[in-house]
Parts: structure tokens; C-alpha cells; sequence
């Protein structure tokens, strides 16, 4: 986590960059090495609740919009989160996040979160299914053009996300295990922003985290993106 602080501060995009954790081990493991941590509680569903706990607080109360980085992507790409912004500063979404054109190669991969867009930009749908889905092969090339991951970022204003984790778990979040569907059944207008490659993608086991090691190794030695 304090390298996900510090790859976050170190790219200039945001006012204050702390880490929202239920962990106390964490929490020390932070100030040890100078990082901003909030203790949470330990019973949010999602990252984006806990999230919003620590924008009600008094302290940041004078920042308007939130980003949230999430813990299991420690290299998301300066463009996305800076296009998740946008989508809320600049083109008046209530929330905003990121995708990666990708091939057609990650469509039967339910790890890989797919999203479709409309022509403003505005999320129409995430999914873990293959979509949009390829009905007749005449039509490769025109769906492959299409294929979007989701990277794992959120811009919102303050009002919006505080609406986001007031409303309960919808159907379909609870299905697909995507919290971002809860705020667009709501109607929540969500913009995406794209990028032209995805992040290098979430830790999620012992060899991700290995792969990960190495790929810090090799991004810090040089210039990160």
C-alpha cells in the first residue's frame, strides 16, 4: 500500500492521497514510512463504501471531487486516473472511470471487466461476459474495434458518491460481483474515459503478487507511465 500512496502522490494528479484501510497492521506499516492512512470500518462491502467514509469526514470536507484507486491495481496508468477526473471536472458526469482497448482476447475471461459505451461517453453497461457480443463473424472487425476493459478507477463528486453507497445492493451488482452496476441501475451517469492500453491489471494471488514485484522492479528502475 505504501507504494501504491506513493505512486499515486507521485503522479500530481490529486490534492491529498491517503489510504482507507480497516487494518491497523496497515495503518502503521503507513506512518512508518510517512504515508497518509484513515482507519475504516471493517464492515464495508466495497472499496467504494469504504471510500466514503473517509470523504464524510470534517477534515476532507473541502474537496469536491474523490478518486478512488483501488489497492489491487498498484499500477494504474496516469492517463486513466486523469481521464476519470475529467469525465467529472471537465464533462459534467456524476462519477467517472477507465478503459483500455483491448482485443478480442480477453472476452471469455470473466476476471476481465468489459464495459460498453455510449457515443457521450456514458457507461451503458460492465460486465464480466463478453460484450459487446459477437453475433455473426462478418462482424469481427467491427466488435473487436469495440472491446473495452474496465481499469479499476472511480472519479465522483462528493453528492454522487454519497448516493452511490446510500443505495442498497442491486440484483445485478450482486450477480456480476460489480459494484459499479448499483450506481447505473440508480441512473448514476458514469463517464469513461479511454485510454489506449489497460493498467497492468488487479493482485490477486501469491503469483500476481510475484509478477507484480518484479514488474515494480523494472517500472522504478525506469520512467512509470
Amino acid at each position: 500500500m505504501v507504494r501504491v500512496w506513493e505512486r499515486v502522490r507521485d503522479l500530481g494528479l490529486a490534492e491529498r492521497v491517503v489510504v482507507a484501510t480497516e487494518s491497523d497492521e496497515v495503518l502503521e506499516v503507513l506512518a512508518a514510512h510517512g504515508a497518509e492512512g484513515v482507519l475504516t470500518s471493517p464492515d464495508h462491502p466495497s472499496g467504494t463504501d469504504r471510500v466514503a467514509e473517509v470523504a464524510r469526514r470534517p477534515e476532507f470536507a473541502a474537496f469536491d471531487v474523490v478518486v478512488n484507486v483501488q489497492g489491487d491495481e498498484p499500477f494504474m496508468r496516469g492517463d486513466a486516473m486523469a481521464g476519470a477526473i475529467a469525465m467529472v471536472r471537465d464533462h459534467g458526469f456524476d462519477l467517472g472511470t477507465a478503459a483500455g482497448r483491448r482485443g478480442p482476447g480477453i472476452m471469455d475471461d470473466p476476471n476481465c471487466v468489459k464495459v460498453v459505451r455510449a457515443d457521450d461517453g456514458r457507461a451503458l453497461y460492465f460486465s464480466r461476459a463478453p460484450i459487446p457480443f459477437l453475433r455473426d463473424e462478418a462482424d469481427h472487425a467491427e466488435r473487436d474495434a469495440l472491446v473495452l476493459q474496465h481499469m479499476g478507477i472511480y472519479a465522483a463528486r462528493r453528492a454522487a458518491l454519497a448516493r452511490w453507497v446510500a443505495l442498497p445492493p442491486h440484483p445485478l451488482e450482486l450477480v456480476e460481483k460489480l459494484e459499479q452496476l448499483r450506481a447505473l441501475a440508480a441512473g448514476l451517469a458514469m463517464g469513461v474515459a479511454i485510454v489506449e492500453a489497460p493498467s497492468w491489471g488487479e493482485v490477486n494471488t501469491e503469483d500476481d503478487l510475484v509478477r507484480a514485484n518484479a514488474h515494480w522492479e523494472l517500472t522504478t528502475a525506469g520512467t512509470a507511465r
